[in-house]
């Protein structure tokens, strides 16, 4: 029997009204008097911060000459100093580390490799703070809401931090909280970045390759998602009741929703207790083999993506936990990303294609139907046997050395090729497979995603018990 507060309804006990679940997007090109004050400090921070680093450089470099010691890196130097600076700067540069530290292949070596310091955990803001903001959104202070709060928080992002409380009923929660003034920091600091980025496009080369214009409204446009609480918790139950249109994904699981205490800057949802899947060595004193609930994650992932719509965009490996009962849970849906039908038709053919018949006029006329190939770019049959070309790399691979990121490289290639861009749509589902296959060589060395006729069970179903049988495989329940 479930305690009631006297008198309490959240603002979103019935769910969120649809005007919540509107993104509310700024002009991202608007340039005014806060920017204007804000640029002297990132100015001052950052470019303080480059100058003296490459000064430390210049003296390393004539004191290795005198003594005859090796010279300092001068790009390790100065993208530790850059790095510095995005911590000192704030959230919004913090997650642009983050992206640095997540697409090595986009910046360089030394730039991704010391952004990595910003994956981990923000200073939190004060407890006060956290249980002022609970009051605000919910109406009622902590402790008439919640039987136990921890002013300790779990853990502390860039957008958020969340904490540990205990509802009347006796439910273990947790409360995401959205940090006080971020919308209007972050939106003030992406203008800046864009404006610069935009100057730079034009007169220097290796801004231009690295796309620092698409990457500063890729992250405008996550950002803008991301500060929709309504919309993440919205998200997070139309993945989770996905997962559940199969009764094979019994060992896969999302946290639920509890929206009686929702709000817009308020997330309250089940708590999970679990390892998350970045901390191998733990599971390995665990005893827990991560093999089986990483093909589980995957299978339910690839199914929301092809077949039911919204998808997890940020599977980074914090996200994804193995639970203390064995599933596999993912956590924080702040990125999803969802596939228009043509794009999950896409990518039901060149799956089929490449794992099985081998026709790729299939995937010319689903290349068409998504805007991809010109109608007049040749006939069915001749764009065909151009992709066949293309993707001749992936049909010569051995079925067990399948490499699933490979082919979501072909077909970003092929979009580039013939629409000069990358498909924003098919970009997020790359990436995430990206970060699966890091995990498999963590976890569980020797499985390979494009091999295992598991993952895509009830994509390709009569398909996939064939390819089992061929294989000699018998596939979990």
């Amino acid at each position: 029997m479930q305690r009631r507060i006297d008198g309490f309804i959240g603002p979103f006990a019935g769910g969120p009204p649809a005007s919540a679940l509107e993104v509310r997007t700024p002009r991202l090109d608007r340039f005014g008097p806060s920017e204007l004050a804000r640029i002297v400090v990132v100015l001052v921070i950052l470019g303080g911060g480059l100058l003296v680093a490459a000064v430390r450089a210049q003296a390393g470099s004539l004191l290795a000459r005198l003594t005859g010691r090796q010279a300092p890196d001068q790009a390790v130097l100065l993208s530790e100093a850059a790095v510095t600076a995005f911590g000192r700067l704030g959230p919004m540069y913090t997650k642009l580390g983050q992206l640095m530290a997540s697409s090595p292949g986009l910046f360089p070596d030394a730039l991704s490799s010391a952004a990595r310091r910003c994956l981990d955990d923000m200073p939190p803001f004060p407890a006060a703070q956290a249980r002022a903001m609970v009051a605000r959104e919910l109406g009622r202070p902590v402790e008439r809401l919640f039987d136990e709060f921890d002013d300790t928080p779990l853990s502390a992002a860039s957008i958020a931090q969340v904490h540990a409380c205990v509802l009347p009923d006796g439910r273990s929660a947790v409360l995401k909280l959205r940090r006080p003034g971020i919308g209007r920091r972050m939106i003030t600091d992406l203008r800046i970045m864009y404006r610069i980025a935009v100057r730079l496009d034009r007169h220097v080369e290796l801004v231009r390759m690295t796309s620092a214009v698409a990457v500063v409204e890729q992250l405008y446009e996550g950002n803008c998602q991301e500060l929709n609480f309504a919309l993440e918790a919205s998200q997070q139950e139309r993945f989770r009741a996905a997962i559940g249109a199969f009764d094979d994904n019994k060992g896969v699981t999302v946290p639920e929703v509890y929206w009686e205490y929702c709000a817009p800057g308020v997330i309250c949802m089940e708590r999970l207790y679990g390892t998350p899947l970045d901390n191998p060595e733990q599971l390995a004193e665990q005893g827990i083999d991560g093999e089986l609930p990483l093909r589980r994650g995957v299978k339910a992932w690839l199914e929301a993506a092809i077949l039911h719509g919204p998808f997890h965009g940020d599977a980074h490996a914090g996200n994804l936990w193995i639970l203390d009962d064995g599933r596999l849970a993912y956590l924080d849906f702040g990125i999803v990303g969802e596939l228009a039908p043509q794009w999950r038709e896409l990518l039901r053919d060149v799956l089929y294609t490449v794992m099985f018949d081998h026709d790729f006029e299939r995937v010319a006329r689903a290349l068409r139907r998504c805007g991809v190939l010109d109608p007049t770019t040749g006939t069915d049959a001749q764009m065909g046997w151009v992709l066949r070309a293309m993707f001749g790399s992936v049909l010569e691979t051995p079925v067990s050395q399948i490499n699933s990121r490979q082919i979501i490289d072909m077909m970003l290639t092929t979009a580039r090729r013939y629409s000069g861009e990358n498909p924003a749509e098919l970009t997020l589902f790359a990436k995430q497979l990206l970060y699966f296959e890091r995990y498999s060589a963590a976890v569980a060395p020797g499985w390979v995603i494009g091999a295992d006729p598991f993952v895509i069970r009830n994509i390709f179903p009569e398909e996939a018990a064939a390819r089992a049988a061929e294989l000699g495989v018998t596939m979990p329940n």
